[in-house]
């Protein structure tokens, strides 16, 4: 019984430092890769869960989604200049609407593919050509990074939740493989880009103007290796801190019901959804509660700039304010919350 309380005491801690010492101290979300290592060496430790097999695991699963990132990122750099010719010639053909439908579906879609990271790379160049107003830019990437998040987790080499969340689950009794989670969420996420595409469509400019976001920091071959490996230790991060919180997550939170997992979710708005995901999931919970669990994640991480990485790196490169994304960011997500939520019960 003292062994126990230990370790969940201790557990206890450390998911306490996990989920808010990035948020309270400026040097921890700077190095935030180095200090989820950290942390998820100390949970394993304390779970006495240390094996060959969670080491190899931890070393192998990070490998798909950061090639991903490493081989995206270098046709990015090679393609980026072609971006703003292309976003012209959209706009020349078929108008500011077209374009933003295409941008919000298309990458959403595609970031599955391509990574949500690239996607939003990709994002804020188009974001740099367009020209229009600071406001009607801010909701177009707002409501991007929204498709964008949601999007990214039908792979595995999406988005480093959708990377834990299929690691967590390879074994009994669910066995995820590569499309587990495309068969489980589709039917959620597709429709959720297309209508995000069309809300896109009400906010389209038709002004060019001088205040308008852009951004003109380089790729280089550095900074795409330097994001691949801070990607691939922040996976095998999470590896480690979800098997080491697993003795908490497996006495607490699967007694949690679905509805109320939803809706606790809701603080991946402020705190970073890959790292809850790893905190929160286990192969005990039923389809149902990861069902709820990873949409809460999902659409809530969108409301704020903390929450998903697409929205950190487009706030980053195009300078927006934390009070300007959550003046739209934050009602945005509530109603999609809400409607998600009465279509996951009645459905």
């Amino acid at each position: 019984m003292n062994e126990e309380l230990f370790i969940i005491g201790g557990l206890a801690i450390v998911m306490g430092m996990v989920l808010l010492l990035p948020f309270f101290l400026k040097r921890v979300e700077e190095e935030l890769e180095a200090f989820l290592f950290i942390m998820g060496i100390i949970s394993v430790s304390i779970s006495h869960l240390w094996s060959f097999h969670l080491v190899k695991e931890a070393l192998v699963e990070p490998i798909k989604i950061t090639l991903a990132v490493l081989f995206a990122g270098l046709l990015f750099k090679l393609l980026r200049s072609k971006i703003g010719n292309g976003v012209n010639i959209v706009v020349n053909r078929f108008g500011y609407g077209t374009l933003f439908f295409i941008v919000v579906v298309g990458l959403g879609l595609l970031s599955s593919v391509i990574t949500a990271i690239i996607a939003a790379l990709i994002l804020a160049e188009v974001v740099t050509a367009l020209k229009l107003s600071k406001s009607v830019e801010t909701k177009l990437v707002i409501i991007a990074c929204f498709a964008i998040g949601l999007g990214a987790v039908l792979t595995p080499i999406g988005e480093p939740l959708a990377t834990i969340a299929t690691a967590r689950l390879k074994g009994p009794p669910h066995n995820a493989d590569f499309f587990f989670l495309f068969r489980l969420l589709w039917k959620w996420i597709i429709p959720a880009v297309f209508a995000l595409g069309f809300l896109a469509v009400f906010f389209k400019g038709s002004a060019v103007e001088a205040n308008s976001l852009s951004e003109d920091k380089p790729e280089t071959n550095r900074t795409v290796i330097i994001r691949s490996v801070k990607v691939y230790l922040f996976v095998l991060a999470l590896v480690l801190l979800g098997t080491g919180f697993t003795p908490v997550v497996d006495r607490y939170l699967v007694r949690v019901s679905p509805a109320a997992l939803f809706w606790i979710n809701s603080v991946s708005a402020i705190l970073d959804n890959a790292t809850l995901t790893a905190a929160e999931i286990t192969p005990a919970m039923t389809v149902q509660t990861i069902e709820f669990l990873l949409l809460g994640l999902l659409i809530a991480g969108g409301m704020l700039i903390p929450g998903n990485i697409p929205n950190i790196i487009c706030a980053n490169k195009l300078s927006i304010k934390s009070k300007e994304w959550a003046s739209f960011g934050v009602p945005l997500g509530i109603v999609l919350m809400v409607v998600f939520f009465i279509l996951l019960i009645l459905l």
